[in-house]
C-alpha cells in the first residue's frame, strides 16, 4: 500500500495494561551465569550445546493496550506459553521487569503476588483444568470460594457466568458428564465468575474440535465486546489471531519477531518466516476499507461504509447495491476516504511471490 492509505492512521490506542520490558528466561541450572552471553548474541541452540541451558525468552518488549485482546503467536518451542506465565509470575524470570498498572510483578512480595493473582488475573488453559468431583456451579464459583465470599453471593456470580456461556441447565453436571467445548465454556465461566481486568487464556481453545473452536471464539468476542477486559491470548493458529488479535505479537525462538495488527501483519510480514504464515490469508476477511481508502475528493460518492469493515463485507456491500464507488466514515460519521470496488477487489488478492526470479537474483548474486 502507499501513502493513499490514510484511514488506517486513525488513533484508536488506549492505555497501557501490561508493559513488559527486557524480559530475559534462560531455563537450567545457572541461568544468571549465561545471560550476558544471551545478551551478546548468543543464541538458542549455541545456548543448548555449549552450555546445557534453554533459552525460552530473549529481550522481549511488549505494551499491552488495557481493555483489547493481546495475541501472542508462535510455533511450539517459541516462547508463547513461558510468556504469558510470565504476567502472573508462574515462572519466574532470568531478568526483566513486567509491569501490570504500573506495578512490577516481579518485585512483587508473595502476599502481593497472591493477592494480584487472586484479584487481579484470571487465567483459562488449554486443558480446561476443571474439578472433576465438583459440578459446573461449584467449578465457576472455586475463586470466588478462595476468595472467603459468602455462598449466596458466589451462588449468584456462578449462576450468571454460566448463563451467559450459554450453559444454563448444566449447573449440577460434572466435567465428564460435558463435551470438550462445554468443559471449556465452564473454564471461560469461571475465569469470567473472578471478575478480574485481566484474562490469560494459554491456547484455550486448542484442544477443541474446529466447529467448536470457532463458536468459542464467537463466545469471546461476543463477551469482549461488553465487558473490555485486558486479555492475553496464546495461540499457534494464525486464522484465530487474525480473528480475535486487536495487536499480535509474532515469536520465534523466544524472540519476537513482528509486532502489529492484523492488517500490519498480513499486509507488511517483517521477513520471510511472517511471510510463509500468512501467504494462504483471507485477505478479505482481515484487511479493513481503512487500508486502502484514498484521501476524500470534493462531495462524498456513494453510500457511507465504516473505516473497520472488512474488504470482504465490503465489496458484498457495494455489489448487492451495485455501485463502485462509496466513502469511508470513521466513528462520529465523518468521511475519511473514497473507496472504490476495484480497489477493493484488488486488496484482496494475495500478491504473487515470484520465487524463480528470486533463486536467479541470488544465484547471480
Amino acid at each position: 500500500m502507499d501513502s493513499r492509505n490514510v484511514v488506517d492512521r486513525i488513533d484508536r490506542t488506549n492505555d497501557t495494561e501490561i508493559s513488559i520490558r527486557n524480559l530475559y528466561k534462560i531455563f537450567g541450572n545457572e541461568p544468571l551465569k549465561y545471560l550476558d552471553l544471551v545478551r551478546e548474541g548468543m543464541s538458542k541452540t549455541e545456548l543448548n550445546e555449549e552450555h546445557n541451558h534453554v533459552l525460552g525468552l530473549k529481550d522481549i518488549n511488549i505494551d499491552m493496550p488495557a481493555g483489547r485482546i493481546q495475541v501472542v503467536m508462535g510455533l511450539s518451542g517459541s516462547g508463547k506459553s513461558t510468556l504469558i506465565r510470565h504476567i502472573n509470575r508462574l515462572i519466574e524470570p532470568t531478568a526483566g521487569e513486567v509491569l501490570v498498572g504500573g506495578r512490577d510483578v516481579v518485585q512483587m512480595s508473595l502476599h502481593e503476588l497472591r493477592e494480584f493473582r487472586r484479584h487481579q488475573t484470571a487465567m483459562v488453559f488449554q486443558r480446561f483444568a476443571l474439578l472433576p468431583h465438583r459440578t459446573v456451579i461449584q467449578n465457576v464459583a472455586y475463586g470466588l470460594e478462595i476468595q472467603g465470599l459468602p455462598e449466596d453471593v458466589r451462588t449468584k456470580s456462578a449462576m450468571k457466568w454460566i448463563d451467559r456461556v450459554g450453559l444454563a441447565g448444566y449447573e449440577d453436571n460434572y466435567p465428564n458428564q460435558l463435551s470438550g467445548g462445554m468443559q471449556q465454556r465452564v473454564g471461560l465461566a469461571r475465569a469470567l465468575a473472578n471478575d478480574a481486568p485481566i484474562l490469560l487464556m494459554d491456547e484455550a481453545f486448542s484442544a477443541l474440535d474446529p466447529l467448536i473452536r470457532v463458536d468459542m471464539q464467537s463466545v469471546l468476542l461476543d463477551l469482549q465486546t461488553e465487558l473490555h477486559k485486558t486479555i492475553v491470548f496464546i495461540t499457534h493458529d494464525l486464522d484465530e489471531a487474525l480473528r480475535l488479535g486487536d495487536q499480535i505479537t509474532m515469536l520465534r525462538d523466544g524472540e519476537i519477531v513482528q509486532q502489529g495488527s492484523p492488517q500490519d501483519i498480513v499486509l507488511k510480514p517483517a521477513d520471510d518466516y511472517i511471510a510463509s504464515f500468512v501467504r494462504e490469508v483471507n485477505r478479505g476477511r482481515v484487511i479493513q476499507v481503512g487500508m486502502i481508502a484514498t484521501r476524500p475528493t470534493g462531495q462524498p460518492k456513494g453510500m457511507p461504509i465504516p473505516h473497520g469493515t472488512v474488504l470482504e463485507e465490503a465489496a458484498k456491500t457495494m455489489t448487492d447495491k451495485n455501485i463502485t464507488v462509496a466513502h469511508v466514515i470513521d466513528d462520529k460519521g465523518r468521511v475519511i476516504g473514497d473507496l472504490k470496488i476495484h480497489d477493493v477487489i484488488s486488496a484482496m488478492v494475495t500478491p504473487i511471490v515470484h520465487e524463480e526470479t528470486h533463486t536467479t537474483t541470488d544465484a547471480a548474486a
